[in-house]
């Protein structure tokens, strides 16, 4: 008799892929739906139609089985991985207020300071308030309180993107405690909603009741119903297995399960991470996530907006290769191999700095990008250059800033995501961190993290530990450069280290002038 199988749902920004794998960790098949419903009602904002995310699933379930390679009666376990920081309000009738609001969004609310007198001093005198401030202004339930008070009155349910799709699965508002990353009223290190006593509660202002039921990685939160049966072809009675976040599954799917092996995800946001029993904050007072193991944490240090740079760069810029890949059938990405290689370390002297977005911490919420170094012979080759090795720079800063909180010493990098699949982007990122590059051995590594969780929950693995080393492998390995050290650590230490306290002024002016 053949083993149970679990389907993966990855839901990432810019697609849904259902995917299969076998306990050995063997992609079966995959179904990919493009996600291409979004609207922006103003500059800055970013929404899509809730339900039109679980269409998707259920299209892309669909056209899974229509391929005929898996039996969709073979499927035993069913585990959500999603974006994060995506939010739904839901009515008593557990319909969408409104649609989405989405991670990039940058709308802001206006700070109150309800903070009690108390914690307010605590803050100023850790020098927290920048940070606190940046936090309440970036919560979506402040700006819907301020701005759609009538729609607020009305939520019963607040909902992560997550766990509206595990409601609409299983029927149940519930969650896992692995997709728990947003601005919320979550306690990090206990992985529970906070205690009554917490400032969170001010600061983020949801009742308690208005938030899901919260499962441990790997618990059963439900079955699928005769309903969702219809909607996805998935069998009556298939278990709903608590997973965890993207990123979360990201790391677990390529094997980094220990602080010496960190992961690097070549995704929207880039992110660097190691995974830890322990509660490591990555900066003070910014707190580790939930990781896909239960009860350990991922320290991930951001660059917002980090591969999303490729994009733009595609779309402001690579107008000729875009057209030439739509010839061929290829992607604009592929052709952009010929810039890396075309010029040379360093870029002739450009330098950029990826801080596109304001976060929490530094950079802060003055946070500008900056491009410094141009001369008449740079070309757009050398700009594409400055990309990769910005954020190349970016994630040392990210590695050095792990290393020195965790003490402990990083041996090796695993890397994936799209900018992940060309040879010149892992070369880059070996040479400028000075430490070995890996990919995993499958590109879908977020579903592959979401399958090793299932695959324990049937008891097909003793423990989510063990069915990593069983599922994962490692392909290509890309070692530092010798020859280049000295030239990325001049440009590291002079130039990219000193580069945002020497511009930081100025995008606070700049601020001030715009606002």
């Amino acid at each position: 008799m053949s083993a149970p199988l679990v389907v993966s749902i990855d839901v990432g920004t810019q697609s849904i892929r259902a995917l299969v794998f076998d306990p050995s960790g063997a992609l079966l098949d995959k179904s990919h739906v493009a996600l291409d419903g979004y609207t922006h009602p103003q500059a800055g904002w970013m929404e899509h139609e809730a339900e039109g995310f679980y269409a998707s699933v259920c299209t892309a379930l669909k056209r899974l089985w229509e391929q005929g390679i898996v039996d969709p009666t073979n499927v035993k376990g069913v585990v959500l991985t999603t974006q994060r920081a995506t939010i739904v309000p839901l009515d008593g009738a557990r319909q969408p207020l409104r649609p989405a609001i989405i991670w990039p969004d940058q709308r802001r609310a206006e700070l109150r300071n309800r903070r009690p007198f108390s914690w307010r001093v605590l803050f100023r005198m850790l020098g927290l308030k920048p940070t606190i401030d940046a936090l309440e202004r970036d919560c979506e339930i402040n700006w819907l309180r301020q701005n759609e008070p009538e729609l607020w009155a009305a939520t019963r349910h607040y909902l992560l993107l997550s766990g509206y799709l595990n409601f609409k699965l299983t029927g149940q508002i519930c969650d896992s405690v692995g997709n728990q990353v947003g601005f919320i009223p979550f306690d990090y290190k206990t992985q529970a909603w906070c205690k009554p006593s917490d400032w969170k509660w001010h600061a983020m202002p949801v009742a308690p009741e208005q938030l899901p039921t919260l499962y441990p990685i790997g618990a059963v939160m439900g079955t699928i119903g005769k309903d969702v049966a219809v909607d996805t072809g998935l069998s009556i009675g298939t278990q709903v297995i608590a997973g965890a976040a993207d990123k979360a599954c990201e790391v677990l799917g390529s094997g980094c399960t220990d602080p010496k092996t960190a992961h690097i995800s070549c995704g929207t946001t880039a992110t660097i991470n190691v995974c830890s029993h322990h509660y490591l904050e990555p900066r003070p007072f910014i707190p580790p996530y939930p990781a896909a193991i239960p009860d350990f944490y991922n320290a991930e240090i951001q660059i917002y907006r980090g591969f999303w740079m490729v994009s733009w760069f595609r779309e402001q810029f690579g107008q000729t290769e875009t057209a030439r890949a739509l010839q061929e059938g290829i992607s604009a990405e592929s052709l952009f191999e010929d810039f890396l290689n075309a010029t040379p370390p360093g870029s002739d002297g450009l330098m950029l700095q990826p801080f596109w977005n304001p976060g929490l911490g530094e950079p802060g919420p003055e946070a500008r990008g900056s491009i410094i170094g141009f001369t008449d012979s740079h070309t757009r080759a050398h700009l594409y250059r400055a990309i990769i090795e910005g954020l190349g720079f970016a994630l040392r800063a990210g590695r050095d800033q792990l290393e020195k909180r965790s003490k402990t010493k990083i041996e090796c990098i695993r890397v994936s995501g799209g900018g992940a699949q060309s040879d010149a982007v892992m070369q880059i990122l070996a040479d400028i961190l000075q430490t070995p590059t890996e990919r995993p051995n499958h590109v879908e590594a977020s579903g592959l993290g979401a399958a090793i969780i299932g695959y324990v929950a049937l008891g097909q693995h003793s423990d989510v530990l063990d069915s990593s080393m069983a599922m994962t492998a490692t392909g290509r390995r890309f070692e530092p450069n010798p020859s280049l050290a000295k030239r990325y650590d001049r440009l590291f230490d002079r130039v990219y280290s000193r580069q945002y306290a020497r511009l930081k002024p100025l995008f606070e002016t700049l601020t001030k002038i715009g606002h």
